[in-house]
């Protein structure tokens, strides 16, 4: 079913709130906290306007593989469908590319990272 909510997204930043969610998705999300390891998170100025304009914020977290293993970024998992996997990489800006990672809980889910 195209519908069906079984892709996992980990979000660390602006897709956990709200108004992104309703703006990208159409519903609100209901996730789990969760973790993804070896990874170190810091801020990206963002400059398109839509993505400032539908998150009011200038400034987005991302993350990037880190060398320090004992590093880990906090977040929350969503269950997703492939429609709203595509909505998701149309809301993040060409600074971000979409890769598979192992949470912390052993799940593997997609995340936006440093592109």
């Amino acid at each position: 079913m195209a519908d069906e909510r079984s892709i996992l997204l980990f979000s660390y930043g602006t897709l956990q709130q709200e108004n992104v969610q309703l703006s990208s998705f159409g519903r609100l999300l209901g996730g789990h906290e969760d973790a993804m390891p070896g990874f170190s998170q810091t801020m990206l100025e963002i400059t398109d306007p839509e993505v400032i304009r539908t998150s009011g914020k200038r400034f987005h977290p991302v993350v990037a593989p880190s060398d320090n293993p004992a590093d880990s970024v906090p977040g929350k998992v969503f269950s997703i469908s492939a429609e709203e996997l595509a909505a998701a990489d149309r809301y993040e800006v060409a600074d971000y590319k979409r890769i598979s990672v192992r949470l912390a809980s052993g799940k593997e889910a997609f995340v936006y990272v440093k592109a």
